[in-house]
């Protein structure tokens, strides 16, 4: 329970940080931080619960990283769902708060509300075809990012330094594409304030992260089992 805790909370820092960001920051011309802020942002929230919960439960905070590291040999099968339902609950609530903290603004109007879309509703009106290999890349090499630091022959205590940064870099080349997911959990918890839409193109955000997901783990496995030594 300790360890689906802290997932539920790393997952809710994550959604009301990364989105927070994006709904309530990038918008004002004043202090609008733009697609770079709202990258850095992202990156952050995992940077910082990397250290805060990744000796308590790994630090997941995502059913695509969750799944590629069962594929990879580094988690356990009955381990997988419990991780998934905690991921997305926790989502949920920090997409939660961020609507009762937007919705104190006069004026308030929900929008995109930071959710994930292709076609009208990707900023940059990217098609399906180019959301899909976009989330599928993106979330291959998050997970190879992602196994490669947390290697039993890697370099200790920077793994979250990286793993941060990835995710940032990750942001700064597809948040025009589809807002940037790799992340099914926190495609969830926007879709269920925008429903609509963000409802209907849900299904992509969650088979295009996990695909890659599982094609990393898969790829890494072969490159440098953990059992080597």
């Amino acid at each position: 329970m300790k360890k689906l805790l802290a997932e539920f909370i790393g997952t809710f820092w994550l959604v009301l940080g990364g989105c927070g960001s994006a709904v309530l920051a990038a918008g004002f011309p004043e202090l609008g931080i733009g697609f770079v802020g709202v990258s850095i942002a992202f990156g952050l929230t995992v940077l910082t619960m990397a250290y805060a919960i990744g000796h308590i439960s790994g630090c997941h905070l995502n059913p695509a990283v969750t799944i590629g590291l069962w594929v990879g040999g580094r988690f356990e099968a009955k381990d997988v769902l419990p991780y998934i339902i905690s991921q997305v609950l926790g989502g949920i609530a920090g997409a939660g708060i961020l609507y009762l903290i937007a919705s104190g603004k006069p004026g308030f109007e929900l929008g995109g509300f930071a959710a994930n879309g292709y076609g009208d509703h990707s900023p940059g009106g990217f098609s399906m075809q180019s959301a899909l290999i976009t989330e599928v890349v993106m979330t291959f090499m998050f997970l190879i990012i992602i196994l490669g630091v947390t290697h039993k022959n890697a370099s200790p205590g920077f793994a979250g330094i990286a793993i941060g940064l990835g995710l940032t870099l990750i942001h700064l080349i597809s948040i025009p594409v589809t807002n940037t997911s790799v992340n099914p959990a926190r495609s969830t918890s926007q879709a269920i304030f925008v429903q609509g839409w963000a409802f209907e193109q849900l299904w992509l955000f969650w088979v295009a992260p996990i695909a890659g997901a599982i094609i990393a783990g898969a790829v890494y496995s072969y490159l440098a089992p953990n059992k080597e030594s």
